[in-house]
């Protein structure tokens, strides 16, 4: 924070459903004599021309799942003077894949190569120039849903062809290469100006996604120099504060970074790595110097 008035010691967490990570976020805050009050963003309005409202100075973890409801019950906080973890920047690069991959590559941080399309017909001319297999995702979206592996180009127009009749969301289309790598992905937690934890995530039987929810298995993963810089550079890239950096090993090019998460999931890489993450969390917003922005 930068310096002004003295903020509020207590700490909000903001939610829309509660996970083991806004329990485990509680629990912490709880053991270490943190004043936390849970509120479910489903149960409150803001009066957005309140310029003495509750808010106003209080530091507020944003966990909701939902990107809409985090980007705008984020901006509605912001803009009545609370002090959001993390920003509406951040929330709003890291929950949209084309916004996040620009500030990537604005950065210099590697990444797969990936192509943006706004119709049906140049999609398919997109995919064209990318090359098969490639790889489908929307560009809001979580835990590997509606993305999908493109072999040729059948496979792509059928797909493309359905999503046409989508919601106009699904109309803006994001491409990345096919990466060869290993049958894994990594998830690193980056908490300020470090990496605090990362894990392995292997691809379920049958699976190409590494995603959890998907049946993958998890394991942990060193935290190698080269792993740390990326992910310091990645989170810097979107103003980061607590965010999960998603990494691929490129079998050419070695780590390249494909995501960035906002209210990032930590269950399994606490059950893993036995590394206290959300105690962690509660000591890194303790540690804030507790003033204005």
């Amino acid at each position: 924070m930068s310096k002004g008035k003295t903020a509020s010691s207590s700490l909000i967490l903001l939610y829309d459903t509660i996970r083991w990570e806004e329990k485990a976020l509680y629990e912490a805050a709880k053991k270490k004599g943190i004043e936390i009050n849970n509120i479910n963003c489903k149960d409150i309005y803001f009066d957005l021309n309140n310029k003495n409202s509750y808010y106003r100075n209080k530091i507020i973890l944003q966990r909701c799942v939902s990107y809409f409801k985090s980007i705008h019950s984020t901006a509605a906080l912001e803009g009545l003077g609370a002090y959001i973890i993390n920003t509406l920047h951040t929330s709003t690069l890291c929950g949209n894949k084309l916004f996040a991959h620009m500030e990537l590559q604005r950065a210099g941080v590697r990444t797969p190569k990936a192509i943006s399309a706004f119709s049906e017909e140049s999609a398919m001319l997109a995919l064209n120039d990318l090359g098969y297999p490639a790889v489908v995702k929307p560009t809001v979206g979580s835990w590997g849903r509606l993305i999908a592996l493109l072999d040729n180009k059948d496979t792509a127009k059928a797909i493309i062809e359905h999503r046409e009749h989508m919601f106009p969301l699904y109309h803006i289309y994001y491409f990345e290469e096919f990466i060869t790598r290993p049958p894994r992905d990594i998830r690193a937690i980056v908490l300020g100006d470090k990496v605090i934890a990362a894990l392995y995530r292997y691809s379920g039987q049958g699976e190409w996604k590494t995603n959890m929810a998907l049946g993958g298995r998890a394991e942990s993963c060193p935290i190698t120099k080269d792993l740390e810089d990326i992910c310091m550079k990645a989170s810097g890239a979107v103003g980061g504060q607590i965010v999960g950096v998603d990494l691929m090993e490129s079998n050419e090019h070695g780590l390249l970074v494909h995501e960035v998460n906002n209210t990032t999931e930590f269950k399994n890489t606490v059950r893993v790595t036995g590394i206290d993450v959300p105690g962690l969390i509660i000591d890194y917003i303790s540690s804030l110097e507790k003033t204005e922005q």
